[in-house]
């Protein structure tokens, strides 16, 4: 009954039309005065009203200062209002656009995004030129995607700059650009981009329709719009790839992907995507195929190791010494004589404790946390094998199974797996090795049902085709691929030749 109710509530927002009395509605008719600009600006520190005059005739200046910097309001505004003999805005400047008259939300909203508006009251001509000069993150070697070999660039808060990273790359017509705002107090602008001649027209219009139908007040990254844009919401799985690098970005688009933009956020999404492209990096395709096919294997097999082996620790200890052998079993009991706890206590503590040092880490300045993970990891440990509180075994288990959890290069799916790890864990403790079967199909029969943007979160392990495979696991040879992924529905097919379609 509360679920239904839920839904209802739900498709009630997102069906909901944007409220037409909110002043930053570009759509909405207002005439534009003096008054109605002041009163919509009032409490603004930063807004600015100057007034002058040239050739007998009042023009206001209306900016937000401190989106404007002084050096570009001289060069582009005043100094040619300093040197025209004129009042006419065709003489004085060469690239602006003209408000009509009904037009004061979208005055506002341009003012409040670093435009400049001149207002030719005599005429009754309104003008707005493009000042922002805001300072920026100057563009940066990727943190979390970092690679030896290739690009050495990454996105920035800045939307122009991040299409203009994309572009440089894609020099082609076809790679299309929508606009569009979203949170109705914070008007964030979102690029969606998309190969128009490679991408799936169905793949683009439910991509647009489900931004379009979003009413929220504002969005703080792009992250917080990708969980409200997801199939399952509230499945522990990433269902959109993210990235931080344009070439990425790029690869994806030729195949056939759909991508998104946040103004603020340095990070793109990525839809469609499968669960094996969370564990792929871009390196992947920068190395030969036979290390790339070596460490894809290693990411996956670390997948299946950190989420099996503390629980593992827990299911034979519990229910099964007779999977070990005696001289392994003799040195376990061996270790456990002095902890007082059950085995899954004992996991469930220490994995605990390895989660607050991973937690004050990050959110220490870099030098003190790098110091507490370290120092910290090794006093903590020791101090607990000597009280008699964890097993010296148990110890060298969390710490395998901690790094383990950070090898997929996507940062969401290493959550993903701190967090299924506890249900394993909870799961052997009450039923041994049989809890962990039933939580394993489980957690398979939730990943064949999950969908990324209506498309089988589980391609290429379920291949829609089978040139799949040879971009999985095993990746073949550059020269041998082919055709693009399946999971894109591409309308090209075929990468090369290109003409054949």
């Amino acid at each position: 009954m509360f679920w239904n109710k839920y839904k209802q509530l739900v498709k009630r927002t997102t069906d909901r039309q944007p409220d037409d009395t909110n002043l930053a509605n570009p759509k909405m008719k207002q005439t534009i005065t003096k008054e109605e600009i002041k009163k919509s600006l009032a409490n603004i520190d930063d807004f600015v009203f100057k007034e002058i005059t040239i050739e007998d005739k009042k023009i206001t200046i209306i900016y937000l200062s401190t989106l404007v910097t002084s050096t570009t309001l001289q060069e582009i505004v005043l100094q040619p209002l300093e040197d025209t003999s004129t009042a006419d805005p065709e003489d004085i400047f060469k690239n602006y656009e003209v408000l009509e008259k009904d037009q004061l939300p979208k005055l506002i909203h341009d003012v409040v995004s670093g435009y400049t508006v001149l207002l030719f009251e005599d005429d009754e001509v309104y003008i707005e030129i493009d000042t922002f000069s805001a300072p920026a993150r100057s563009i940066t070697p990727p943190e979390n995607e970092t690679t030896v070999v290739g690009p050495q660039d990454s996105f920035v808060e800045s939307l122009d700059t991040n299409l203009s990273l994309i572009k440089r790359r894609i020099r082609s017509p076809q790679l299309k650009t929508k606009s569009m705002l979203l949170g109705t107090e914070t008007k964030n602008d979102v690029a969606i981009l998309y190969m128009e001649n490679i991408a799936n027209d169905e793949n683009v219009r439910r991509v647009i329709r489900r931004i379009e139908n979003i009413e929220f007040h504002g969005f703080i990254g792009l992250p917080v719009l990708k969980q409200m844009l997801e199939d399952k919401p509230f499945s522990p799985f990433p269902q959109f790839g993210m990235t931080v690098r344009p070439d990425n970005a790029v690869f994806e688009l030729l195949n056939g992907k759909v991508l998104f933009i946040v103004n603020g956020s340095p990070e793109a999404a990525i839809l469609p995507v499968t669960f094996l492209e969370l564990f792929f990096s871009p390196e992947d395709y920068y190395n030969r195929w036979t290390t790339t096919t070596m460490l894809r294997t290693l990411r996956l097999a670390g997948f299946f190791i950190s989420i099996f082996l503390t629980s593992t620790y827990v299911s034979i200890l519990s229910f099964h010494p007779e999977m070990l052998p005696p001289h392994l079993l003799t040195i376990l009991a061996e270790s456990r004589s002095q902890v007082p706890f059950p085995p899954m206590i004992e996991v469930l503590i220490i994995e605990l404790v390895i989660e607050v040092l991973r937690e004050a880490g990050a959110r220490m300045p870099t030098k003190i946390g790098q110091t507490i993970g370290i120092v910290g990891g090794i006093v903590i440990g020791t101090a607990a094998v000597e009280a008699g509180l964890a097993s010296n075994i148990l110890i060298v288990l969390v710490a395998v199974t901690a790094l383990l959890s950070f090898i997929p290069p996507n940062f969401l799916m290493s959550n993903a797996i701190r967090f299924i790890r506890y249900s394993y864990i909870l799961a052997a403790g009450m039923l041994g090795m049989f809890g962990q079967m039933i939580v394993l199909a489980w957690m398979f029969n939730h990943l064949s049902n999950l969908t990324s943007l209506g498309s089988p979160f589980m391609s290429p392990i379920i291949p829609r085709k089978w040139s799949d495979l040879l971009n999985s696991v095993l990746r073949a040879p550059i020269q041998f691929f082919a055709k693009r992924p399946g999971i894109s529905r591409a309308k090209k097919d075929l990468i090369r030749p290109l003409d054949e379609e």
